[in-house]
């Protein structure tokens, strides 16, 4: 694995499947059918300083976690998760740090990366809009989101804002977005940064008020994409 961090204390995990991995334990993997097929954003998380139960069903024992860094720091965290299915893929998975998260989030001592501010938005593709919407209002009690249908990205949206959750159904059956569905379910389809300015990429609607870019490389399978949302300091 390899961390891609953020000043903003957000981070981009990136995971592998070693070459010389048990096969059975691949195929146990929660995750196990997005590595195995290249499937980029599968999961997100959200930093908590206590683990408590949603009305979505956080898991009533928070899991044990930690690895050591090659330098021979020690790492210690625990997770839960919220409703079923693969870990962190519709809701997000809970995490609380029992060591000091920037010894986690930045192994080197500095974000590894000072040209975006840190993730705004994980994108979730889903193949029901309004079903989706219901289930996270009623895990994290957010009011109604703010609507909008972009064209380009080919979806309806939905945003709880103040939220980093945007929910995108297809608009049509043939697209991008719906074969990814097909292929991963309901999961993350796009992570969007957040920047000051001086971005690369083209440029698309804005997304509800912030410009927003996306790279032009269209080959993944999923997008990446960034939105100014004004000036901040590192």
């Amino acid at each position: 694995m390899a961390l891609a961090s953020f000043p903003d204390g957000s981070y981009l995990e990136l995971i592998g499947i070693r070459q010389e991995a048990d096969p059975a334990a691949v195929a146990a993997h929660t995750w196990s059918h997005f590595l195995r097929d290249n499937a980029g954003p599968c999961a997100f998380a959200l930093q908590m300083t206590t683990l408590q139960t949603t009305e979505a069903g956080a898991a009533s024992t928070p899991e044990p976690g930690g690895r050591t860094r090659p330098d021979g720091v020690a790492l210690a965290w625990e997770t839960a998760a919220i409703g079923s299915g693969p870990l962190g893929s519709f809701f997000p998975f809970l995490i609380r740090d029992l060591t000091p998260r920037e010894d986690r989030v930045y192994p080197s001592g500095k974000p590894t990366s000072a040209r975006y501010h840190g993730i705004g938005l994980v994108v979730l593709g889903v193949r029901d809009l309004e079903g989706s919407i219901e289930q996270y209002q009623k895990a994290f009690q957010y009011p109604a989101p703010r609507r909008q249908r972009d064209e380009s990205f080919g979806a309806e949206l939905a945003w709880f804002e103040d939220s980093p959750v945007v929910l995108a159904e297809p608009l049509t059956s043939a697209s991008w977005l719906a074969q990814r569905i097909d292929r991963f379910g309901d999961s993350p389809c796009a992570v969007v940064f957040t920047a000051a300015g001086g971005l690369m990429g083209r440029r698309s609607p804005d997304w509800f008020g912030h410009p927003t870019f996306w790279s032009t490389d269209q080959t993944f399978g999923w997008r990446l994409g960034a939105w100014i949302v004004g000036m901040w300091i590192r």
